[in-house]
């Protein structure tokens, strides 16, 4: 009787690994990677591109520092941002009002 309790217990189990694998595979494993493809965006920022923060400025990247940017908005104006706040990074020629 004991181990008919044992198999009975890993049948009910069994939709909850089922449940987990699925999670994984649509929500986890994409974030993932999505992660990674953002990382590796900011790791190969260098200066002079223009880029759109998370906030929606636009703007060039003046110099690039250990744990943050100093881009440059508008003539002389230069902000500091966090590397995590770099949205997109404008392709060559997609900016229309420059």
């Amino acid at each position: 009787m004991n181990g008919a309790t044992q198999s009975n217990m890993l049948v009910q189990l069994i939709p909850f690994v089922v449940i987990f694998v699925i999670f994984y595979l649509l929500i986890i494993l994409p974030a993932r990677k999505k992660q990674k493809q953002h990382q590796n965006m900011i790791n190969s920022l260098k200066g002079g591109e223009r880029i759109i923060t998370a906030g929606g400025i636009y703007g060039t990247v003046a110099r690039v520092l250990d744990d943050r940017f100093v881009i440059q908005v508008d003539g002389n104006t230069k902000v500091e941002i966090t590397k995590g706040s770099i949205s997109a990074v404008l392709e060559t020629g997609s900016d229309k009002s420059r």
